[in-house]
C-alpha cells in the first residue's frame, strides 16, 4: 500500500464542470495510516476505505471540517488554501490525508503524503497548511 501526494485527477475534471465551489461547499480532511492506498486516482472519500485512522483516541471517521478557505490569484496562478486542521487530545499515528468535498458527495480533492508516520500522544495533532501564496498554497492552478 502507498500514499502518493497530488491533486486527484477527478477533481481537475470536476473543476472544469463547476462541481467544486470553494467558499460555499464544505471541505473535510480525513487521516490515513501507512496501510492506505491513496493517489491521484482516488475519486471519493469512502468510510470503508482501508487504512483510515481508527475511530478512537480523538479521531472520528471522516476527519474534520476544513475552515478558513481562501481563494486567491496572483503571478498567473489561481490558488486555494485552508486553515490548519487539528485534532485535540488525540493519540494516533497518521501517514497521510485526503481532502474531500463533503457537499458534493464526498468527491476527492487532494491526497497528502506526510513523508513518514506522524504521531500524537494525548496531544494536539495538526496538519499544518502552507502559506497562501502563488508558489506555496496547497492547491494551485497554473
Amino acid at each position: 500500500m502507498a500514499i502518493s501526494q497530488g491533486l486527484c485527477t477527478s477533481f481537475k475534471k470536476e473543476l472544469l464542470e463547476g462541481t467544486h465551489v470553494f467558499g460555499s461547499n464544505s471541505f473535510k480532511i480525513a487521516l490515513y495510516t501507512n496501510t492506505a492506498s491513496l493517489n491521484a486516482d482516488t475519486t471519493i472519500y469512502d468510510v470503508s476505505t482501508a487504512g483510515q485512522v481508527a475511530t478512537a483516541n480523538g479521531y472520528s471517521a471522516g476527519g474534520v471540517a476544513l475552515s478558513g478557505v481562501t481563494v486567491s490569484s496572483g503571478d498567473g496562478v489561481g490558488f486555494v488554501n485552508f486553515s490548519d486542521a487539528t485534532w485535540a487530545s488525540s493519540s494516533f499515528t497518521a501517514r497521510g490525508a485526503l481532502i474531500y468535498n463533503a457537499t458534493q458527495g464526498n468527491k476527492a480533492v487532494m491526497v497528502l503524503d506526510f513523508g513518514d508516520d506522524k504521531t500524537s500522544n494525548n496531544s494536539t495533532f495538526t496538519v499544518g497548511m502552507p502559506a497562501n501564496t502563488s508558489t506555496a498554497a496547497l492547491i494551485r492552478i497554473t
